[in-house]
Formats: structure tokens, C-alpha cells, sequence
């Protein structure tokens, strides 16, 4: 906790602050009959140390609970209606030990509504400051996940461009298109089509957290298409999804990552021809499966691959990222993951 570009631990904070709120509350209370400030001093101490750490753990506990931003009215609501109950319960018990009042005059209705109300508004005070505390550092931490995902997506992003723009795969492109304008000039149209929404479907998405699988299973297809034409007869690549998972949603460029790593780390050959298999499994992953054919040189990398991919999901959910390699096959599981789009709720 900093005040003032001070930093101060809470623990501190709280035993200040009880000092504090004891003098305050010996004021509160007029002095009883033959009673002198200090012993009324120490035991608003007492009683103050009491109800402020009884709070204090009740604010932790609910915290643990309901951690989220979004569940802060929740909280709030079972936090108070806890403390009401803590307060109605402690203050006749310590006024009966302290010998303030018997338990059966601080029952009294007009008793013990003075003084729970009392000390629930001194409960309130401080709660607020514990409360803004927290709220100001989830906003502050939900600020720094934001920015962290915005980033690794900028380097996805980059990282994809690149593979794309570099020389190796324009190469490849232009010389594959400049085949097929000679021999057919509707795949060469196709093809342009195809080059055209994969660069598009990048530029669209770059700001995107994520998008439908459906997106991406279209984009994946324009991808696929370019690399069939440079390796006709020795890539295959099948993609049957549960109809039931395309408006479910993935990080962008997840999928044509992994199909462009099948293809970077394996052969690719008329005696050794590669498929990648993409598919779902109960709704819940879409896997990427090829064969298992390791070059012995690998293209020049970047090294982004899976560890991109399993960065950006670290910051989308707590669901795990499977990554399985057999003696025959290598296997990418990543979570389809169920999000409420603005229309669902309006729907809702």
C-alpha cells in the first residue's frame, strides 16, 4: 500500500489505524461513573483490535472467494452481511467479558442497534480503504495482463507477417502464380484470391483477442490452398470440425501456426508426403495432428510456434495447452473456448 510515494504494509496500516480509531471511539463513549481515560483508552483498544481484525478477515476470505472484478457487488454484499452478523454477535459477548453491561442489557434493541451502528460505520470506513485498495490493484493488474496480451498479440502478429513477406515464401508464391497464369488461368485467380485474404485476414485481425473458430478454419483454408499448390501431390491436409464448435472461439492465427509448423519441421516429399489432420474432439479442443517425419535441418525459425501460442492462452483462460508426440505422430490439443460477444448477452 503507498501513500503519499510512501510504501507501507497493510499489517502496519491496520495496527495505526486501530490506535487511531481507539482514541476516536473513547470519545465516542462518554466516561462511565468513577472510570479514567486510560483504562477506557486500553479497552477501545481492545475492542477495536477485535472488530478491525475480525473484518479484516473477513475481507480476505471473501476475497479468495470471489476474486474477479466483476463479482466486486457480490463481495461487497456477502462481506457486510457477514460483518453485521460478526458485529451483532461480538458486541454483546465483549461487553459481558469487559463488564461495559450485562449480555442481557446489551441485547436491549435500542442497545444494541447504538452500538453495532456505531461500529459498523467505523467498519465501513475502513472497509472502503481495503476495498479501493483492491479494486485499484485488480484494475492496475487487469491493465497489466491487457497490455501484455496486446503485445504478445503484436508479435504474433509480426512473427506471421514475416514468415509471410520473407523473400523464401514470395518466392515460392510468385512462382507458383506465375506457373498457373500459363496453365490455367482460373486457379491463377484463385490462387491471387487466396494470397489476397491471407494477408487481409492478418491486417483484419491483428487487434482481435480472439475470433470465431469459424474465422479461422476459412482463413486456414486460403492458407492451405497456397501450399498445395507447391506441394501438389505431397500435402494433404483434411479438416473436419463439429458444426456445433464454430462459433467458439480461438486466438487468431493459432491454427495456420500450427499447420505451418507441420510443414516447417517435417518432410514434405513425393516418397514421404505429409497430411495434418485438424479436427474436434467433444466440443471442448481443436487438434492438429501430422505424421511424424523430422527433417534433419529445419528451416531458419524464429522460435515463436508454440510458445507464442501458449503464452496467449495463459492470458485468455486456465485451460491447458496438450502437446502429445508418438512414435508415428505429433499432436497439438488447444482449448476451444466459450465467449459472450455483446449480441449474445443482448440476446441473453
Amino acid at each position: 500500500m503507498r501513500i503519499l510515494g510512501i510504501e507501507f504494509k497493510e499489517v502496519h496500516f491496520r495496527w495505526v489505524g486501530i490506535a487511531i480509531v481507539s482514541i476516536i471511539m473513547s470519545f465516542v463513549h462518554p466516561l462511565s461513573d468513577g472510570e479514567t481515560y486510560i483504562p477506557k483508552l486500553i479497552k477501545a483498544f481492545f475492542f477495536t483490535s477485535i472488530y478491525w481484525n475480525g473484518a479484516f478477515l473477513l475481507f480476505i476470505l471473501f476475497r479468495k472467494k470471489f476474486p474477479l472484478i466483476k463479482q466486486t457487488p457480490k463481495r461487497l454484499t456477502l462481506t457486510f452481511i457477514t460483518l453485521i452478523l460478526f458485529l451483532l454477535i461480538s458486541d454483546p459477548l465483549l461487553c459481558s467479558v469487559f463488564h461495559e453491561r450485562t449480555l442481557a442489557e446489551s441485547l436491549q434493541p435500542d442497545v444494541l442497534l447504538h452500538n453495532v451502528s456505531v461500529n459498523f460505520i467505523a467498519a465501513l470506513v475502513v472497509g472502503s480503504f481495503y476495498e479501493n485498495a483492491y479494486f485499484f490493484d485488480q484494475w492496475k493488474n487487469t491493465i497489466r495482463i491487457n497490455e501484455s496480451l496486446k503485445n504478445q498479440q503484436i508479435r504474433t502478429q509480426f512473427e506471421v507477417l514475416q514468415n509471410q513477406m520473407s523473400p523464401h515464401f514470395l518466392f515460392n508464391s510468385l512462382n507458383t502464380l506465375s506457373v498457373l497464369i500459363t496453365e490455367d488461368q482460373q486457379i491463377a485467380v484463385d490462387f491471387t484470391d487466396s494470397l489476397s485474404e491471407v494477408y487481409r485476414y492478418i491486417l483484419q485481425n491483428k487487434e482481435k483477442d480472439v475470433v470465431t473458430l469459424e474465422q479461422e478454419l476459412d482463413f486456414v483454408k486460403s492458407y492451405v490452398f497456397l501450399l498445395q499448390k507447391r506441394y501438389p501431390e505431397n500435402l494433404k491436409v483434411n479438416i473436419n470440425v463439429e458444426e456445433s464448435t464454430l462459433k467458439m472461439h480461438i486466438p487468431p492465427l493459432t491454427l495456420q501456426i500450427l499447420v505451418e509448423n507441420s510443414i516447417k519441421h517435417n518432410i514434405v516429399s513425393r516418397s514421404n508426403p505429409l497430411t495434418v489432420d485438424v479436427f474436434t474432439e467433444n466440443g471442448k479442443m481443436v487438434i492438429v495432428k501430422n505424421n511424424l517425419q523430422p527433417k534433419r535441418s529445419l528451416e531458419r525459425s524464429t522460435k515463436t510456434g508454440l510458445d507464442n501460442i501458449v503464452k496467449r492462452y495463459n492470458f485468455l483462460s486456465k485451460q491447458n495447452i496438450d502437446i502429445i508426440t508418438t512414435d508415428e505422430n505429433f499432436l497439438v490439443a488447444v482449448p476451444l473456448l466459450s465467449i459472450k460477444t455483446e449480441k449474445d448477452h443482448n440476446l441473453a
